[in-house]
């Protein structure tokens, strides 16, 4: 017998769920810090470009694929052909390889939330940070010390994610975003709004969208404004196309992915606003420049720049903090519970594993890899090279072979197309052909030629090349070949699913 698929209860709970994914943490803190480099407010033409040519039309191919087989993305890039299975296992196996890692940031928010309450990183937070909450190591390697302060809070945010889940898709991640997207827009909104108060917040203002149309011409800025586009968005490791598997059959995908869309570029563009007043005013305090303040991005623009923000304000520094780091958790969870569930739909699509039983057998499984790992000396080490690598040759390489065999190979857009505009009020007409058949394959193509270059001249972060083979280079080909594997095993229930949806059978 084949198991019944859940449907979302109603489309905004969809909407909201495809929007928590996609607002994550690096929402908050990479899109100012890209903006910045890249042109400020010029860089915002070509990120709206880039939204528009590929971010949407990604979306909707997602969307697409993933409510026609109406299955997880192994399964439903089987039904489109057998031949494409391996990219939908290599996007699981890029999700359990993020998720491990990413719930350990989320762990480090926590304890940043508590630590809001009387500045407690004291006058250095970055040594704060280092030394006294991840107590890292003097340099790269392998587990050989465990740091309880983190473990205890990743432990905590596990039980949420997988309780979340073993709800289910409509009474579990549903209700879960109903609470979280709203609640992270007021938390971010009070935020912005007491961040615009600051003194030296208009510097901040003026640094973040004051146009360098020099830019324009920059190959490079084209580029980081694609590849901030296929980040945000979830796009190129299965997500969309898990979540849109549970959607109704007449749900409307085109209008769907451009709320999506915009929903998160509008957050994106808030967040900026709210990142830079702030970094405006403690410039100001410090008598700096703006670039200044903002040497790093990532990790150090969130747990040391803002604690020596919060730490600077005349008033209200408590608050701040909490806005600011219970803002990180909330979108980190929303974001954890949907790369966990693409793990999830799948092993539960292979084997027909009741949900409760996959959600402790799979995300337990993920839970521990998580918790053995991070929570160590070495544990930032692993996450930067990890993170690194399965970005630039996981995500992004997936979402170009993904879109390349389709496109090109399978030659399935024609048939995606009609099965969008069946059931969606905007059409997506011929353009969504070319953007999908040529923009997108075109500028991930080049992201990779570019970032392969660099990656080649110098080793990343000057981290030593046994580390790198295992924690970088090791991780990125593990999920490819684990994926190669997967999809070489026998699968009844595949084939039985996929003649349920006949009609939407293999092109």
């Amino acid at each position: 017998m084949v198991r019944e698929r859940e449907q979302w209860a109603t489309r905004a709970g969809f909407i909201l769920a495809a929007v928590g994914s996609a607002i994550g943490l690096g929402n908050i803190w990479r899109f100012p810090y890209v903006a910045y480099e890249h042109g400020g407010g010029a860089f915002l033409l070509p990120y709206l470009i880039a939204l528009l040519t590929a971010g949407i039309p990604l979306l909707i191919m997602e969307y697409t694929i993933g409510r026609r087989a109406k299955g997880s993305p192994p399964l439903a890039f089987r039904a489109l052909s057998r031949r494409a299975e391996p990219i939908g296992w290599w996007q699981v196996a890029i999700c359990f390889v993020i998720a491990t890692y990413y719930a350990v940031i989320i762990a480090w928010a926590v304890r940043y939330t508590g630590f809001s309450i009387g500045q407690q990183w004291g006058d250095d937070p970055e040594a704060y940070l280092y030394g006294e909450v991840l107590q890292t190591a003097d340099e790269p390697g392998f587990v050989s010390s465990y740091v309880s302060g983190v473990a205890w809070p990743l432990i905590g945010i596990w039980v949420v994610t997988l309780g979340v889940l073993a709800f289910g898709v409509r009474r579990g991640i549903e209700r879960a975003n109903k609470i979280f997207i709203p609640l992270l827009a007021i938390l971010f909104l009070v935020l912005v709004v007491q961040a615009l108060t600051l003194d030296g917040a208009a510097d901040g203002l003026d640094a973040f969208f004051s146009p360098d149309w020099s830019a324009i011409t920059d190959g490079s800025v084209w580029v980081a404004a694609y590849g901030q586009i296929f980040f945000s968005l979830s796009v190129g490791f299965g997500i969309m196309v898990t979540y849109a598997s549970y959607l109704h059959r007449r749900a409307d995908l085109t209008g769907s992915a451009l709320v999506a869309g915009f929903a998160n570029s509008s957050f994106e563009i808030l967040a900026g606003i709210g990142v830079f007043a702030a970094i405006g005013f403690m410039a100001s305090t410090a008598g700096l420049g703006v670039g200044e303040v903002l040497e790093e991005g990532g990790i150090g623009l969130a747990f040391v720049a803002f604690p020596q923000i919060i730490s600077s304000l005349p008033a209200a520094g408590d608050l701040f903090g909490l806005l600011f780091f219970g803002s990180l958790v909330i979108a980190g969870l929303s974001s954890l519970i949907s790369i966990v569930q693409v793990v999830i739909s799948a092993v539960q699509d292979r084997t027909g594993m009741p949900r409760v039983p996959a959600v402790l057998v799979v995300g337990g499984g993920i839970a521990v890899v998580s918790i053995v790992l991070f929570p160590t000396g070495e544990g930032i080490y692993i996450l930067d090279a990890a993170d690194h690598f399965v970005n630039q040759y996981g995500i992004a390489m997936a979402a170009l072979v993904a879109v390349v065999v389709v496109a090109w190979m399978l030659r399935a857009l024609p048939t995606l197309q009609v099965h969008a505009d069946e059931t969606s009020a905007i059409k997506v007409g011929r353009l969504w052909l070319f953007t999908l058949g040529v923009i997108t394959p075109v500028v991930l193509g080049l992201m990779m030629w570019d970032s392969l270059r660099g990656e080649l001249e110098a080793p990343y972060q000057d981290y030593p090349g046994a580390f790198l083979a295992v924690a970088g280079w090791g991780v990125a080909a593990g999920v490819l070949l684990v994926g190669i594997a997967l999809s070489l095993l026998p699968w009844r229930q595949a084939d039985q699913l996929v003649r349920v949806h006949g009609d939407e059978g293999r092109v």
